[in-house]
């Protein structure tokens, strides 16, 4: 089924705040859309030039942004869904506040699929910020960068819009997918760090504040786009790493997992040490803020298929009981799907992993909707 052709904005309401559109609209097309209004749609995810907001919905797609605005669930008000007996149903609405019943829009967002096919959305807004910085800075180890993660959220006294972490192998791959340069020569890894709001002057204040945090944990560069051009430039080398991997090898495992924010630092480590007792590459970026790593595993370039889907599962399982160890789980926002459905039950007691399967089997008994992801019942 695709919902590609349900593609309209139904219904822009600037007065309360919210918008009603089809699960086919472009995430940056609607936020297009939205500017003469001085709103945006703050459930930012790094493919939003691409993605859709039904994509969006089922995965409970997170982002760039999450650290500071949250994902895609805080910002949904009501759905329409069909269900897979045919019926249309109404969920939520133009409401800030409901507790009538149990909370089902809340229940479809993330399922991926699963329980129904949502055709319809209603999304909070929140007004445009007029102004935005950021930083990259350049620390000489990723243990350096992702150590200072931690201490500019809770020390500095500042919210950043954006806290992303990149280690070097990421970034020059970026750099040289898009053909690019910055100067790098002795940088481990880099946090690329946005800060926004509606005064100019704060936001000086702010991003100033979050270099001198940088400097003392020690960034040796820290550099400054305070203008559309340049933040675009940086940006861009950011959303282009999965792309840059992509390119470099097919046999390759993207993880997406998500720990304590304050555990990154352990976790980087730990994964590296994993790296080099299996002999493969374990590059990692993402968004460091919200404790959201995406690590993407990759075998040296002698090995042939047969010897990497042996190794691979051995090395996702240690990779999952680190992660399990600090209370985290194995997606953060890319979701469960065909992939990772054998590997719930490293981090979900089996009375959980119950529970969802009598929720999936109470809508969905015969198994239509989207069969084989998250469960094989």
């Amino acid at each position: 089924v695709s919902t590609r052709r349900l593609n309209r904005i139904l219904e822009i309401d600037p007065d309360n705040m919210m918008i009603t559109v089809e699960p086919g609209v472009i995430a940056n097309d609607l936020n297009e859309h939205l500017k003469p209004y001085g709103l945006f749609y703050a459930g930012y995810p790094m493919s939003m030039e691409t993605c859709y907001i039904g994509g969006n919905v089922a995965e409970n797609a997170g982002g760039g942004k999450a650290v500071k605005y949250g994902v895609t669930s805080r910002y949904v008000l009501g759905l329409e869904v069909v269900l897979p007996n045919g019926t249309i149903v109404e969920m939520g609405g133009k409401l800030i506040k409901d507790v009538t019943g149990y909370n089902l829009v809340q229940l479809m967002v993330g399922s991926e699929g699963t329980l129904g096919i949502v055709t319809k959305v209603i999304l909070k807004l929140l007004p445009r910020p007029k102004y935005q910085a950021d930083l990259l800075c350049l620390f000489r180890s990723s243990e350096e960068a992702v150590a200072a993660v931690p201490k500019i959220l809770t020390e500095s006294g500042v919210m950043p819009a954006s806290l992303e972490f990149m280690d070097r192998t990421g970034f020059l791959a970026a750099c040289q997918y898009l053909n690019e340069s910055l100067p790098c020569q002795d940088c481990g890894a880099m946090l690329l760090i946005s800060v926004d709001g509606f005064e100019k002057e704060q936001v000086e204040k702010d991003y100033d504040k979050i270099g001198t945090y940088c400097q003392n944990a020690g960034a040796s560069e820290i550099y400054v786009a305070d203008n559309r051009a340049d933040s675009e430039r940086l940006w861009k080398i950011r959303r282009s790493v999965p792309e840059a991997f992509s390119l470099a090898s097919k046999l390759q495992s993207g993880e997406d997992v998500v720990v304590p924010p304050t555990m990154i630092p352990m976790v980087a480590e730990t994964f590296r040490q994993i790296a080099v007792k299996y002999g493969v590459a374990i590059p990692c970026y993402g968004h460091a803020g919200d404790g959201n790593l995406h690590a993407r595993i990759t075998p040296p370039a002698d090995w042939d298929e047969e010897k990497w889907l042996r190794i691979l599962p051995d090395i996702l399982q240690e990779l999952y009981a680190v992660v399990k160890s600090v209370g985290g789980r194995i997606s953060g926002e890319h979701g469960i799907g065909h992939k990772r459905k054998d590997y719930m039950q490293c981090v979900l007691s089996p009375e959980y992993l119950e529970l969802l399967r009598t929720i999936k089997k109470a809508f969905d008994p015969n198994n239509i909707m989207n069969p084989g992801k998250i469960f094989d019942c």
